[in-house]
């Protein structure tokens, strides 16, 4: 790789990544940057070689990195990208603020971004992937964002840049998330904590949050996240169609589709990317055979394949 600018922050060349990953697996990136700043992140990535790739990261709880690794400069957030603050209607969070922490802090002010508590990640995770439950988006509360483009510029970016669909969004190839804000429905503070334990215990009672996931493994084929109201229709989600091609609980080497909650894929302790990855794929093809559904995946999927993993 061509000389890299000298940063203020943190870079490290040939960083496994495995420990970055919820799924714990993963070989190395070319460098991992931490940037110190905003201004960090600017120059370096408008000093950084126009053929250098440049791939970020959030928490990594939603991803596989196999085994081969990424031929990038890898660019994870960490302290101060992490602030969280309230004005007046709004909340405005750092990209590396967590899911959770962002819902909660909401909620102490009355406002209600519940829909975050059990959304594993981080707040430019879920703009990125537009994350959601219970019948909520992302979008739904979006007001902007600010990014830092591949030449350093700093942007802002509305709901229209972004173009927000089920799961994705556009954001310009190599483009960091550094926050955003939003703009909640007003709420009751005790009630808005409240609705969040609740919800955590039925996930709890429903996901298999004790192992090693990268939360849901595939897309509903309906279009659209769980209501977790009564009325909520089962036949297109992707956990239904999982059970009705038989595979519940399937394993490839270290992986499992779980046995509590089909559409999580899980690391029961040794398995690989391409475990992971390989039983994925076998899913996909029982599902499409037994029911003409193709599921797209939901996790991420960057890296090369170890040349002895490269059928996977």
């Amino acid at each position: 790789m061509n000389d890299l600018p000298t940063p203020r922050g943190k870079l490290t060349p040939q960083r496994s990544l495995n420990d970055l990953t919820w799924l714990r697996v993963g070989g190395p990136a070319d460098y991992l940057f931490q940037p110190a700043d905003v201004d960090d992140l600017r120059d370096f990535l408008r000093d950084l070689p126009n053929d250098v790739a440049v791939f970020p990261i959030g928490v990594g709880s939603n991803l596989i990195v196999r085994d081969g690794g990424l031929r990038a400069v890898v660019i994870r957030l960490g302290r101060g990208f992490n602030g969280i603050g309230i004005d007046v209607d709004h909340v405005i969070a750092g990209a590396a603020a967590l899911d959770a922490h962002v819902a909660r802090r909401a909620a102490d002010a009355g406002l209600d971004l519940t829909f975050l508590r059990t959304i594993p990640g981080s707040i430019g995770g879920a703009v990125r992937m537009n994350a959601g439950c219970y019948g909520s988006y992302t979008v739904d509360h979006f007001v902007s964002a600010q990014a830092v483009t591949r030449d350093g510029a700093l942007i802002t970016l509305g709901p229209n840049d972004m173009n927000f669909s089920y799961r994705q969004s556009d954001l310009a190839e190599g483009a960091v998330l550094i926050n955003a804000t939003f703009a909640p429905p007003k709420g009751d503070s005790v009630e808005l904590h409240a609705r969040m334990e609740a919800q955590l215990k039925k996930r709890d009672e429903t996901q298999p949050t004790k192992d090693r996931s990268a939360g849901s493994t595939f897309r509903n084929p309906a279009g659209f996240s769980s209501t977790g109201q009564a009325d909520d229709v089962h036949d297109l989600k992707a956990w239904r169609v999982i059970d009705d091609a038989g595979m519940r609980g399937a394993t490839k080497g270290g992986a499992q589709m779980s046995p509590k909650h089909s559409n999580f894929l899980i690391n029961t302790g040794a398995a690989t990317a391409a475990d992971l990855e390989g039983l994925g794929e076998e899913v996909r093809k029982k599902v499409y055979a037994h029911s003409g559904i193709t599921l797209e995946w939901e996790i991420m999927r960057v890296g090369e394949f170890l040349a002895e993993n490269a059928e996977a």
